[in-house]
C-alpha cells in the first residue's frame, strides 16, 4: 500500500471532528455550500405521484447529480460508487422514522482499460450495476429486490451508442427499455441518465426574486436546466405496497380517503472517512452519514438562509428535527419582495404577487403580522383545524406568525380536509364554514416531505383542462368552473392530483410556490385578496387574484416532451447533437 496522505474527510473542507459534530450537509441543485463540491451525492428533486398510465401504482423519482453537460467526457458523470442512495416513505404518523425504505448502491467496472472512450467495440468504461434493497422495519433490516440492476451508459453519440462495429450496435431506447427491472417484490425500477425534468428561470430566481415571465419580449426568460442531463431512481410502485394496511386503491373510501396519504423524501449518504494513498487507492471506512436529502421542492433552495442551508441537510423530517426551521416558513424571506412596506417595491418582476393585508376588512398576513391568531380561543374556531382541540397550537401559534396557517402545513404536516382548508365554494363569505373538500394529504409528522394522497385520480395528461399549476387550478375549477361548484360535494376536479398534492414531472413548483406566498391558498379558502369587499364586491375573483393566477415564474414546461410510460423522464441529451447555443 502507497504512503498515507490524507485520512479525514471533510468532503475535502473540514476535519472528521466537525463531521461528528454536523453529521450531514447540503442538497438540490447546488443551493447549498457543501454539497456543491459533491455533485455525485447531491440531490436535485424529487417526484411523487399517481402514475397516468396506471391508476394502482404510484412513481416516485429522485434525481442526482445537477448540471450533467452532455458533452462532459471522457470521464461522463455517473452514479458514486460510495454513495448510498436511499427513498424514504412514510404513512404512518404513529412510527418514528421511515415505514419504508429503498436503498440503492452502484458499482462499475472499466470492460476494456486499454481505452480512453468510454465505449468502444461494445464494452464500456464505466458499466455500471446496482443492488436496490428494502426495509419495512425502519431501516433496522434491508432485504435485496434487485441484485444486478443494469445503468444504462451516457448517451454519447451515434458512434457510441448506435454503430455495430465500434459502438454498442443498439438504439437508447432499447437501452433504456432493457434496464427497466422488475423487483421480486413487485415494484419496476429504473435508474439511468435522463435529461433533467425540472424548469426554471435560475438567473432571474437569485437575482433577487428578479424573474422574467414567459412571454417577456424585452429579456426573454431562460430555463437554466435547459439541455442538461440528471442520474434519476424511478420506481413504480403498485398501492398496496405503500399503503399502511396493504390495501388497494379500490378499497379507498373516496377520493381524499385519509389512510391513503404518504410522505416522500429522498437522501444520500457517504462514508464518514476518506483515506487517498499515493497513486489511485482511496479507502472508505467509518459509519454512513448523510449528505444530501430533499422533500419539498426548494425548501433549501428558497426558504432556508444560506448560514443554515448545510445545518438544514443534517437534520431529518422526524422526531421534531424540523420544527428548528419552522420560522422561515411562517414568516418566508420571499413575502419580504411581495410587501410594499418592505422591499416589494424594489422588485419589479413580483409586482402581480401581494399579499393581503386587510383580507375581509381584518387580516394581514405579512411578516410580523397577527394573520388569524386574533381568532384564538373564539367559539368561531370550534371544529376547524384551527380549533385548540384540533392544530391550533401549530397553526395558530403567536401574533407574529402569519403563514404558520397556510405555509407551514403544505411544507411540514400536509393539508386535512377540515375547515378552513376547504374551497370557499359553499361557504357563503364564511372562511371558516365548511366547503367544497379539494385536498386531503394530510400526515402530521412535523418535518419536510412531499405528501401524496394516493386515492386521488391521476388527471390525464391530455385532458383539456390538465394544468401545470397542479393544485392552484384545481381550486380555481372548484370555485369558477360550474362543472365543480355547483355544490360542495366531494368530487374529482382536474388536478388535485398536483402539486402540493405530491408532485407530477408537469408541475411548475417555481410559479406555484410563489402564488402560494403571495396568499393564494388563503384566497382559495374565503380570505380574500384586500379588493375584495364583502357585500360590495361581486365576485372574488378581483383584479388582485387575477394578477396572480396570471403570474408565472418564467418557464412554465420542460424542454423536451416527456414519455407516456414509466419511467416517464426523457432519454438524456446527447453529446454529440448538442449545440452550445442552445444554452442561451
Amino acid at each position: 500500500m502507497f504512503p498515507l496522505l490524507r485520512v479525514q474527510r471533510g468532503f475535502g473542507l473540514l476535519c472528521c471532528a466537525l463531521l461528528l459534530s454536523v453529521g450531514s450537509y447540503a442538497s438540490s441543485h447546488r443551493e447549498a455550500p457543501l454539497i456543491s463540491q459533491d455533485p455525485l451525492a447531491d440531490n436535485t428533486d424529487v417526484y411523487a405521484f399517481k402514475s397516468p398510465d396506471d391508476p394502482n401504482s404510484i412513481t416516485i423519482i429522485a434525481n442526482y447529480i445537477p448540471f450533467e453537460s452532455p458533452e462532459g467526457g471522457p470521464n461522463y458523470y455517473n452514479f458514486g460508487t460510495n454513495v448510498r442512495y436511499e427513498i424514504h416513505i412514510k404513512n404512518k404518523a404513529t412510527t418514528a422514522g421511515d415505514d419504508i425504505t429503498y436503498r440503492f448502491t452502484f458499482s462499475s467496472v472499466n470492460e476494456d482499460p486499454t481505452t480512453f472512450f468510454n465505449i468502444r467495440l461494445g464494452k464500456q468504461n464505466l458499466k455500471t450495476t446496482y443492488k436496490c434493497e428494502k426495509s419495512t422495519d425502519g431501516g433496522r433490516t434491508f432485504v435485496t429486490i434487485i441484485s444486478n440492476g443494469i445503468v444504462p451508459p451516457n448517451n454519447i453519440g451515434p458512434r457510441s451508442i448506435e454503430n455495430a462495429t465500434v459502438g454498442l450496435g443498439t438504439s437508447y431506447d432499447a437501452l433504456v427499455q432493457q434496464s427497466i427491472a422488475t423487483a421480486n417484490s413487485g415494484e419496476k425500477v429504473f435508474c439511468g441518465p435522463v435529461d433533467d425534468p425540472f424548469f426554471v428561470d435560475l438567473a432571474g430566481a437569485f437575482d433577487v426574486g428578479n424573474f422574467r415571465p414567459e412571454g417577456n419580449t424585452t429579456n426573454p426568460t431562460v430555463d437554466g436546466l435547459n439541455r442538461f442531463n440528471v442520474h434519476t431512481i424511478a420506481l413504480k410502485i403498485p398501492v398496496n405496497l405503500l399503503q399502511k394496511d396493504g390495501k388497494s386503491v379500490m378499497q379507498a373510501a373516496n377520493i381524499l380517503d385519509p389512510d391513503y396519504v404518504i410522505g416522500v423524501w429522498a437522501s444520500a449518504s457517504r462514508q464518514m472517512i476518506q483515506t487517498l494513498y499515493q497513486g489511485a487507492d482511496v479507502g472508505y471506512d467509518g459509519k454512513y452519514v448523510q449528505v444530501s436529502r430533499l422533500g419539498m421542492p426548494l425548501t433549501n433552495e428558497a426558504v432556508i438562509p444560506v448560514g443554515l442551508k448545510d445545518k438544514w441537510n443534517a437534520a431529518t423530517p422526524y422526531n421534531g428535527e424540523d420544527l428548528q426551521f419552522a420560522k422561515y416558513f411562517t414568516n418566508p424571506e420571499l413575502a419580504l419582495y411581495m410587501d410594499d412596506s418592505q422591499f416589494g417595491k424594489a422588485v419589479p418582476s413580483l409586482n402581480a404577487l401581494r399579499i393581503q393585508e386587510k383580507s375581509l376588512g381584518s387580516f394581514d398576513f405579512r411578516n410580523g403580522k397577527p394573520g388569524l391568531f386574533v381568532l384564538k380561543g373564539n367559539q368561531a374556531l370550534n371544529g376547524t383545524a384551527l380549533s385548540e382541540a384540533a392544530f391550533g397550537g401549530i397553526l395558530l401559534p403567536d401574533n407574529q406568525s402569519p403563514r404558520a396557517v397556510d405555509l407551514l402545513p403544505i411544507f411540514y404536516t400536509g393539508v386535512p380536509n377540515l375547515a378552513p382548508y376547504q374551497l370557499a365554494t359553499g361557504k357563503s363569505g364564511n372562511p371558516l364554514a365548511a366547503g367544497k373538500p379539494f385536498i386531503h394529504n394530510f400526515l402530521p409528522t412535523l418535518g419536510d416531505m412531499l405528501r401524496l394522497n394516493m386515492a386521488v385520480p391521476a388527471t390525464p395528461r391530455n385532458h383539456p383542462k390538465f394544468s401545470s399549476l397542479g393544485l392552484v387550478q384545481a381550486a380555481v375549477l372548484g370555485l369558477t368552473d360550474p362543472d365543480y361548484n355547483a355544490s360542495t360535494a366531494l368530487q374529482f376536479i382536474p388536478n388535485m392530483d398536483g402539486f402540493p398534492n405530491g408532485r407530477r414531472l408537469e408541475d411548475d413548483v417555481t410559479t406555484i410556490e410563489l402564488q402560494a406566498v403571495s396568499g393564494v391558498v388563503l384566497a382559495a379558502v374565503g380570505l380574500w385578496y384586500d379588493d375584495f369587499q364583502p357585500g360590495v364586491t361581486t365576485s372574488p375573483v378581483t383584479p388582485k387574484l387575477v394578477n396572480v393566477l396570471g403570474f408565472n415564474a418564467g418557464p412554465t414546461k420542460n424542454d423536451i416532451e416527456l414519455k407516456p410510460m414509466f419511467p416517464f423522464v426523457q432519454n438524456p441529451w446527447r453529446g454529440f447533437d448538442y449545440p452550445e447555443k442552445a444554452r442561451f
